[in-house]
């Protein structure tokens, strides 16, 4: 099983709909859950805010946050996954945000990243610094916050 199917089927175990917020990953976190059968029994929908101005537009990352410290930060991967939450309706909530590559971004070097998943009992964010080209970095981050949400769902309650 895939660790989209994985994270689908803890979610639906628990009752729990997802909504995802995407940045480096542009859709493709969306895409590979969609990719399992039955999805829409879970999955409510996802932003891709690649735009950082997007994050606290659609996502209600804070702005100042954003200013202060730029869109590669864990505090807004968080701010990010509680803000799938809020504006999809959804019980959890994934976030993905970072640096592909193959340049920097803002003195962040590539491979840069930070995945987080919010539900009702919590969050959690882990930073990662990723090899590989950009293609690699986005797969591997694909499956970094997929895996996050396994582990989480399946230790809440």
């Amino acid at each position: 099983m895939s660790l989209a199917a994985d994270l689908l089927a803890a979610l639906g175990a628990r009752g729990w709909s997802l909504g995802v917020a995407e940045s480096l990953t542009g859709g493709l976190v969306s895409a590979a859950l969609v990719d399992v059968p039955g999805a829409s029994t879970v999955l409510r929908g996802a932003v891709v805010a690649y735009a950082t101005d997007l994050k606290g537009a659609l996502l209600d990352v804070d702005r100042a946050l954003l200013a202060a410290r730029g869109a590669v930060d864990p505090d807004v991967a968080r701010a990010m996954a509680a803000g799938a939450r809020r504006r999809l309706g959804a019980d959890v909530g994934l976030a993905t945000t970072g640096v592909a590559g193959p340049d920097p971004q803002d003195g962040h070097p590539p491979g840069t990243v930070h995945v987080a998943v919010a539900t009702p009992e919590g969050t959690r964010v882990e930073s990662l610094q990723l090899v590989g080209s950009r293609a690699a970095v986005r797969a591997q981050t694909v499956d970094a916050v997929l895996a996050l949400g396994v582990e989480f769902v399946r230790r809440s309650g």
